[in-house]
């Protein structure tokens, strides 16, 4: 498929300068792209790349002009590219139609144009909106709900009673509506707490890879609207997490924890339960947070790299910390009394 660039422009609603009738295959990076292939240019170091490219045609920031290049402005050439990638290279999805390797349980309704893979398993009472696509070796448990144009991958288990909503993107091997970690301990065993709540999952949202989301103890893990979550995480019982955060790799939020709105959680940050994260906070890469975060505040904990030998030399001196901070704060007294006699003195 190729489209001409006057089209393109349209698309992402830009002003084009050039050749309107250039034709365009495919999108690349703008270090690698070829005749044909349209790329993108921010502000910086992507417009300084901007006379190196080959490609036939570039996105870039409103007021770049260039005589020698098919130029499309846009206000964010970034989401613009987004748009034509998507244009260009739809992701595939099975025709529908229910394979005949699918176990379908009792009294399921499916809607229209469902596509469900070999090796599905549906359990009973399970609702499947219009457009859903499950692929192979997907399961759903009794009573489950999927919204329309909702797409599961391989190996996803979405387990009893869980409700996921519409558009939703779910990666391969993720389980949704496993046991939250409830425990009750009496004569030193530990006594299982059954988890009778669900996961919830509003429209927009996209789950990683290898995610596990616990089912609440009661009630409702609840996952909003427009949550993208990266691969291997894991989200307690009756955690909340707000519309619009963006969760990156192997972050582990523990049961009963609130995530307010647009939250950033990078990579490897470990959240303690029954916290509150507030609208707007960022928390570094490698932190443990244990205890509550207010709104838009930026917190961080991660060690930084280090040479090896300097490390061996850190190591022993962070037990003493507690006791040299007490020596300190003692000698930091002495010398104010000190310098206050010194100043009687004079």
């Amino acid at each position: 498929m190729t489209i001409p660039l006057h089209q393109i422009a349209q698309l992402v609603a830009g002003r084009l300068s050039g050749q309107a009738d250039c034709r365009i295959h495919s999108a690349a990076p703008i270090d690698s792209a070829m005749e044909g292939q349209i790329t993108f240019a921010e502000k910086g170091p992507g417009l300084k790349r901007l006379a190196a490219t080959r490609a036939s045609a570039v996105l870039v920031p409103e007021g770049t002009t260039d005589p020698e290049r098919n130029l499309i402005e846009t206000a964010n050439p970034r989401l613009a590219f987004a748009k034509v990638v998507a244009l260009l290279h739809p992701v595939r999805q099975p025709a529908p139609g229910i394979h005949s390797a699918a176990v379908i349980g009792k009294d399921c309704r499916l809607g229209r144009d469902v596509a469900v893979g070999a090796g599905v398993v549906l359990g009973d009472r399970v609702t499947l909106g219009d457009n859903v696509v499950l692929h192979p070796l997907v399961v759903v448990g009794d009573d489950a709900v999927i919204g329309d144009d909702t797409i599961v991958y391989p190996h996803v288990s979405i387990l009893e009673r869980c409700v996921v909503g519409r558009r939703v993107i779910i990666h391969a091997g993720t389980v949704i509506g496993s046991d939250g970690y409830g425990f009750v301990q009496d004569g030193g065993r530990h006594h299982k707490i059954n988890q009778i709540g669900i996961v919830r999952i509003d429209d927009d949202v996209e789950i990683g890879a290898n995610n596990t989301i616990d089912r609440a103890a009661f009630g409702e893990t609840w996952i909003q609207t427009g949550v993208k979550t990266d691969n291997l995480i894991q989200i307690g019982h009756n955690v909340v997490v707000g519309a619009h955060t963006l969760i990156v790799a192997q972050v582990g939020i523990s049961g009963s924890t609130t995530v307010g709105r647009h939250v950033i959680l990078a990579g490897q940050a470990g959240l303690s339960g029954h916290l509150t994260i507030g609208d707007g906070a960022i928390v570094g890469p490698q932190t443990g947070v244990g205890k509550s975060v207010p709104d838009n505040e930026v917190v961080s904990g991660g060690i930084s790299a280090m040479p090896h030998r300097t490390w061996l030399r850190v190591q022993p001196v962070l037990p003493q910390l507690p006791e040299l901070n007490k020596r300190v704060k003692t000698l930091e007294k002495r010398l104010a009394a000190l310098e206050g006699r010194m100043a009687t003195d004079r």
